[in-house]
């Protein structure tokens, strides 16, 4: 331990100046091993950097196929057809993000980060691969009727992607799935643009208005499925068609015994939210037969669970729901329909396997073919028409077509580092300990020399908890303290033992755009998207920008508790910054985030292949909400309070400036103005506008007279 030989040397100071000068050695390239692939096995880095290192490192090859690649400039690149893209077909993110964040005057869009993109060629190719994947299983296993899937929009209600899936699942009759009076009016008029025989299936807990709009659905000649989530649904559903004079089209969901380990299997099997039990079954069944209305039951609904694990599981429970459409068919139902709702999983960590819940063990393919062959099986035994398959596969279609991209703005580490005044001085702080404390330091001192490094480890632990105990008693001052930690520090890095992690700070709130990262621990793909050509130095978690301490990402796929980054301030063309995404987040981060510190949603960018230099057009671009939009979210009102708080500061004689600068501020958008994009931004600031342009062009005239200021704040509202 040479740097701390010379600690017993130390000379007096004459004060409390301290002047150590020994830098502490800079940690390797990747501190407690070597990292390691897709597949476990340690690679060989000590060659020379190269993208191909970068895609192991990360798996991007495992989770990011056939879509995101890392491309000959270090960048990620998207593949928007999968592996019919050809290479000058591919988007690079990091032209994506100087686009959208350069000020207009330089051609940009003016945006602030954090910015989401979304990729619709990415979604089209999804649903195209998923319908052919199912008519190649149909085809080859002989099967008698064909695949129509809906989209539940729970899973991102967006206008655009909603819109997007009707019309790419238009040749298909691909239809929606709608959960609620909203999602059912949402539905209702996309599918005005779709074939006739898309469908409309309505689950989730129902009342009269409810089955009402669903009947009104299907008097305007809309293919609407009442999905029937409880026994006393039928009632109300028979006595609201009566009324309308609707005849109505019933489905069941069928609560099964079969269901899946890990959370997502929490809501299937026999305690599951939703079903009928086979006894409710039957008793639907025969009122129904009581009612004459038996011809209008026509589908079978189930759900094992989201993202099944194997195809094994999903057979099972299919083999199990196909039983109960052969016996309903048989007892006289005019079944056509059999939905084996979500669960078509994604590959959350590259690793291919059945494990966990971040991961499956099939493709498409597999999928599709395990559907069929087990409704096949069990219709042939019991001589039943095949019925038409539909699932929604909602996490399937849309987690791809969406990247999240945010800024780190700083870092920190709790390493240790040179002290500016302690050096020399520090024995002269130790020597005035207390007579334990310094019995402490002098042992972690001769089993330092003598290279009994455990021994070390742990006297430096009890003169570092001793210490803080006389600190909080008042016998030691903020330089004595100092000191110990930072001989301590010093011990735990020379042991090799100290944290080398260092924690960047994001400009993202956790807890609006990876909600599910918090509340139930999915771990989504995070790597940066550009410098993949150059080796990742640093061991590191993320710490976002809400003052909550659950607001950090410090486990990542793999089972990683860091992330391989590199060291800030090496960036490329967008002025230093560092860049990461965050991918596969396309379900449900979006209709889940919420407010927390009222940060509101990312800037948005719709991004399509195109013809040109950079191979991709912007078809759409919506700036984030500003700080005036997510306080009107939680009923306060803007306006209000800019004139409350105008008044305030012409009371105070706060300066003429002060009514433009509250303007700007909830003009704005709440994340921070990185030094990267700052520039951009202030160019955009001194154009010209009228007040209800995008969030990143700024305020123009905010200094000037009442009357504009107020117009501003109006248009706001509007």
């Amino acid at each position: 331990m040479p740097a701390l030989a010379c600690v017993d040397a130390a000379v007096p100071p004459p004060g409390y100046g301290f002047a150590w000068g020994g830098a502490l050695p800079a940690p390797g390239a990747f501190p407690g091993g070597a990292p390691t692939t897709a597949g476990g096995a340690t690679s060989d880095w000590t060659s020379p950097w190269s993208t191909d290192h970068s895609a192991a490192l990360y798996r991007i090859n495992g989770w990011g196929a056939p879509y995101f690649c890392v491309n000959a400039a270090g960048d990620i690149a998207v593949r928007p057809h999968g592996t019919a893209t050809l290479p000058h077909q591919e988007i690079d993110l990091m032209k994506v993000v100087k686009k959208a964040s350069d000020p207009k005057s330089a051609g940009g869009l003016g945006l602030r980060l954090p910015l989401l993109v979304r990729l619709p060629d990415v979604l089209k190719h999804r649903l195209q691969s998923l319908h052919a994947a199912f008519d190649f299983a149909i085809r080859s296993n002989g099967y008698g009727s064909r695949y129509q899937g809906v989209y539940p929009v729970k899973c991102n209600q967006d206008r655009y992607i909603v819109e997007d899936i009707v019309e790419f699942g238009s040749p298909f009759g691909f239809g929606l799935e709608a959960g609620s009076k909203a999602e059912l009016l949402l539905a209702m008029n996309c599918l005005t643009r779709a074939r006739p025989e898309a469908f409309l299936i309505c689950n989730g807990y129902k009342d009269e208005e409810y089955i009402a709009l669903a009947l009104v659905a299907r008097s305007m000649d809309l293919n609407t499925v009442i999905v029937l989530e409880q026994e006393e649904e039928l009632d109300t559903v028979v006595e609201t068609s009566h009324r309308l004079g609707v005849r109505p089209v019933i489905g069941l969901r069928a609560k099964l015994r079969t269901k899946h380990s890990g959370h997502f299997g929490s809501t299937s099997g026999e305690k599951g939210k939703f079903g009928l039990t086979t006894t409710q079954i039957l008793s639907v069944a025969q009122k129904l037969q009581r009612l004459e209305m038996l011809d209008c039951l026509q589908l079978l609904h189930f759900h094992i669970g989201s993202q099944i694990p194997s195809t094994t599981l999903l057979a099972d429970g299919v083999g199990e729901a196909a039983q109960i459409y052969c016996e309903l068919a048989r007892l006289g139902a005019a079944m056509r329909v059999i939905d084996i709702g979500g669960g078509l999983g994604i590959d959350y960590d590259g690793s291919h396997s059945c494990g966990s819940d971040m991961s499956v063990g099939y493709g498409l393919e597999e999928y599709a073919g395990a559907v069929v062959r087990a409704v096949m099986s069990a219709c042939d035994r019991k001589h039943v028409r095949h019925p038409i398959i539909c699932s929604e596969s909602g996490r399937a279609l849309v987690s791809h077509h969406s990247v999240l991209i945010f800024e780190a703005v700083s870092s920190s580490t709790t390493k240790a580092e040179p002290l500016p005044s302690i050096g020399s001085n520090l024995a002269y702080f130790l020597d005035e300990l207390a007579d334990d404390a310094r019995s402490d330091y002098h042992n972690l001192m001769a089993a330092a020399l003598d290279g009994e490094y455990e021994t070390s480890a742990l006297y430096a632990d009890q003169l570092k908890r001793r210490c803080i105990d006389h600190f909080k008693d008042g016998v030691l001052g903020l330089e004595h303290l100092a000191a110990v930690d930072g001989l301590c520090d010093l011990v735990s890095k020379e042991l090799g033992v100290a944290d080398p992690v260092k924690t960047y700070h994001v400009n993202l709130s956790l807890f609006t755009s990876m909600p599910d990262f918090w509340a139930i621990g999915q771990l989504f793909p995070i790597v940066p998207i550009h410098r993949l050509d150059q080796r990742p130095a640093v061991k590191g978690i993320l710490s976002d920008l809400t003052c909550d301490s659950d607001g950090k990402i410090d486990r990542f796929i793999g089972a990683q508790s860091s992330l391989p980054l590199h060291e800030l301030g090496g960036g490329d063309g967008l002025g230093g910054g560092y860049y990461l995404g965050m991918f596969l987040g396309g379900a449900y981060q979006e209709a889940l985030g919420g407010l927390h510190n009222l940060f509101g949603g990312p800037s948005v960018v719709r991004v399509s292949q195109a013809d040109g230099s950079h191979c991709f057009a912007v078809t759409l671009a919506v700036p984030g909400p500003s700080c005036a939009d997510v306080l009107r979210a939680m009923q306060h009102e803007p306006e209000v309070m800019f004139e409350a708080l105008k008044h305030r500061a012409a009371e105070c004689a706060a300066g003429d400036a002060v009514p433009g600068a509250l303007a700007l501020a909830f003009h704005s958008m709440p994340y921070l103005v990185c030094a990267a994009t700052a520039a951009g931004v202030s160019a955009s600031d001194g154009e010209g506008m009228d007040g209800m342009s995008s969030d990143s062009d700024g305020c123009a005239g905010c200094g000037e007279e009442e009357d504009e200021e107020w117009e501003f704040m109006r248009c706001l509202h509007v």
